[in-house]
């Protein structure tokens, strides 16, 4: 039987939900941003006369508001947007077990055994458009296909609140006419070598000799070719609602900011270091998780950045394991030629805590229990009297102390891979 893949994309999800809640900026441009005077001041979504008016998500509040000078930028409310996509979630649910998140406002969902109940993929599609329209009070754009990357292809295909089906027969006018840079995890330096070769379109990639891709783009190029040629044939994960009374297993938990000042040598990277770590294992630690890689993100103020990695000796939600291990990875790999304009921290590679770990007979398990006890006790603390109520000596006596990560955090979408 052919599979029934659906991708449900929320349309401007950040910025419509904010409208929901304050009717009065409803017929108005709308975008959700940053803070100016922290340097937060990049636009992360607009709803869709913003969109008319020419703004563009990524870009400086200050570009945005030139292009349309009526703009109503709000600060972004995580916590508004986590229960809107777990309500979505919900409504998902009631069409298939095997949903699987991408990020907070996308999802794929495989509703092929329950098209004998609901109808076929397009009926569902518009059942599911119908619910959350009815009862979120927003909007979604739904891909239909066989395959995982032809139909978040078709939710992107047309917007706002559209379904768009791509099956075998009209893939190639479809998929195949449209510019390269449309595929999935083709991003900006991928399509400029692709475009380098003469591969403009998703049809000339597909065309193109998988032995060449795989020439220039190593295994990436094979996985490219068959994504353009509608062969994925990856499954659609079940999500399990709770995970021993927590939310899911996710793939990953980050902190990152954009510093209010520069910063200019080892001790100001600690500082930040510290202070995103803290938030980054306690956030661990609520979700009943240890994690077994740690990796750092350095962005400098000439804006080119880099990301590095490496695995722990053995799975953890020490606070002070994995800034130690963040801190490493960044004096390997960092000089100093130019500052630093922001930083991240993430865990990667989550596993449950109930995970058994080998015990070293040469190391000090009792200061790592003593650690996790400590740790246990600041978390309780801070959630009674705020996350700055107490606070690691490292992070005191500079202009950067009272800022307060949990405020400022990112939620890392869950990769395709």
């Amino acid at each position: 039987m052919e599979r029934i893949i659906l991708h449900s994309d929320m349309n401007s999800f950040y910025a419509n939900v904010e409208c929901l809640y304050h009717p009065e900026i409803r017929d108005l441009p709308v975008a959700v941003g940053g803070n100016p005077e922290k340097r937060h001041g990049i636009i992360l979504a607009k709803n869709q006369k913003a969109k008319e008016a020419g703004v563009k998500t990524g870009e400086v509040l200050w570009q945005a508001r030139g292009k349309c000078p009526d703009l109503v930028i709000r600060a972004p409310n995580y916590q508004l947007y986590l229960r809107f996509s777990r309500l979505a979630r919900k409504i998902y649910n009631r069409y298939s077990d095997q949903v699987e998140p991408f990020g907070l406002d996308e999802a794929w969902l495989d509703v092929t055994n329950s098209a004998r109940i609901h109808g076929n993929g397009l009926v569902i599609a518009e059942k599911i458009s119908r619910d959350i329209q009815e009862e979120l009070g927003i909007t979604v754009s739904i891909g239909v296909s066989w395959n995982k990357i032809f139909a978040k292809f078709g939710s992107d295909y047309k917007k706002p609140n559209a379904i768009t089906v791509i099956t075998r027969d009209n893939y190639p006018q479809i998929v195949w006419q449209q510019e390269v840079g449309d595929l999935l995890y083709v991003g900006p330096a991928t399509k400029k070598k692709l475009l380098k070769y003469g591969i403009v379109t998703i049809g000339q990639l597909a065309e193109t000799s998988v032995d060449f891709l795989v020439l220039q783009f190593g295994k990436m190029g094979a996985v490219l070719w068959r994504f353009a040629n509608g062969l994925d044939d990856s499954s659609v994960k079940s999500f399990d609602e709770h995970y021993n009374g927590n939310e899911r297993i996710l793939k990953s938990i980050g902190n990152s900011i954009t510093t209010p000042r520069d910063l200019k040598d080892l001790k100001d990277v600690k500082f930040i270091i510290y202070m995103l770590t803290e938030s980054v294992a306690m956030r661990l630690r609520e979700t009943g998780c240890y994690c077994l890689t740690v990796a750092i993100h350095v962005r400098n103020k000439e804006l080119h950045s880099f990301t590095r990695q490496q695995k722990l000796a053995k799975p953890s939600d020490l606070t002070r394991e994995i800034a130690e291990a963040a801190i490493a990875l960044f004096e390997n790999n960092y000089d100093f030629s130019s500052d630093i304009r922001s930083m991240g921290v993430r865990v990667t590679d989550l596993v449950p805590d109930s995970t058994p770990i080998q015990l070293d007979l040469f190391g000090n398990e009792e200061l790592r229990v003593r650690q996790a006890r400590l740790d246990e006790t600041v978390d309780e603390l801070r959630k009674r009297f705020g996350n700055l109520a107490l606070r690691r000596a490292v992070t005191i006596g500079d202009q950067m102390s009272g800022l307060d990560p949990k405020k400022d955090h990112i939620i890392h979408p869950i990769g395709y891979f």
